[in-house]
């Protein structure tokens, strides 16, 4: 049962006419250059337009996987395929382990979220749909879908192209989590503070909604979105073993990082005019030792 007729999951024809819109979607984020403007995280603020931090997030992360898996279950029957290649199996799971990650641990894990603006939630939820629609149906019939169109895809080397890749993922994976876990235990250290103040003074403690610091560990040393650019290593080693002529996964990994790169730059600004030049030197934005 198709969710949108010919769409979700799409005919050949209009998964080739999605990946064409999916190339032109860096002019949306390109406007991060234009304004300071990015209401969630950090620098959101109230409006009535604001979605719960969690929720919002939970929103506009779920849509990618749900649609590729359906994509995964639904297309390979149309197409006649009986059984997708081990390779296709391995490439979904590794989307779904990362956005269960994204989607539901994250929120559920956080010690607090800002609200996030609906403009938000609502560009996330669109990269989201046209990300899971063009990878998951490339996976489930429009790329390969045997072990000789495998060979071809990867060609000499393949198998050591493959393996690289995932590792190559699995290590940003890990990596992203511990800075991730860094960033929450800014604000575990701050309730932790103020449990002890409270307990001194006979007070109940006050919650932590929104407290800031420069974070320390890991690539935080060098950069200070060090999480954004493991993210891109983990999408640049999936799409090392999806093959080089890969498009959905080379689009995915190009739109997220002209989508995460303006909001990275802009928060290196805001970190400077929060706590001072000197505080934040040597650091870069998000690539080390570049930019």
């Amino acid at each position: 049962m198709a969710i949108i007729e010919n769409w979700i999951p799409p005919t050949r024809e209009n998964w080739e006419t999605l990946l064409f819109v999916w190339k032109f979607f860096p002019i949306l984020p390109s406007v991060q250059w234009l304004t300071p403007w990015y209401p969630m995280g950090k620098t959101s603020y109230p409006s009535i337009f604001n979605v719960p931090g969690r929720l919002a997030w939970f929103l506009m992360e779920i849509p990618g996987v749900s649609i590729l898996l359906y994509n995964m279950s639904t297309l390979p029957a149309k197409h006649g395929i009986d059984d997708l290649p081990w390779q296709n199996k391995v490439l979904a799971g590794l989307f779904a382990i990362h956005y269960s990650y994204r989607a539901v641990m994250y929120p559920l894990m956080a010690p607090s979220m800002a609200p996030m603006n609906i403009v938000v939630a609502s560009s996330a939820v669109f990269f989201q749909v046209m990300n899971g629609t063009c990878l998951g149906a490339w996976l489930a019939a429009y790329g390969p879908t045997t072990q000789e169109e495998w060979r071809a895809q990867l060609g000499a080397g393949g198998t050591l192209q493959f393996v690289v890749g995932i590792s190559i993922f699995y290590l940003g994976l890990a990596a992203n989590y511990y800075h991730d876990d860094e960033l929450r235990e800014i604000r575990r250290r701050e309730e932790r503070r103020r449990e002890r103040v409270a307990r001194d003074e006979g007070v109940r403690p006050e919650t932590v909604e929104r407290h800031y610091a420069i974070p320390q560990a890991g690539f935080f040393k060098f950069v200070l979105y060090p999480h954004y650019f493991l993210e891109w290593c983990e999408w640049f080693g999936y799409w090392m073993a999806c093959g080089w002529s890969c498009t959905p996964a080379f689009l995915f990994l190009f739109n997220e990082f002209v989508s995460m790169l303006p909001r990275a730059v802009n928060g290196r600004k805001w970190y400077e005019e929060r706590f001072g030049p000197e505080k934040i030197k040597g650091r870069k934005a998000v690539i080390p030792g570049l930019l």
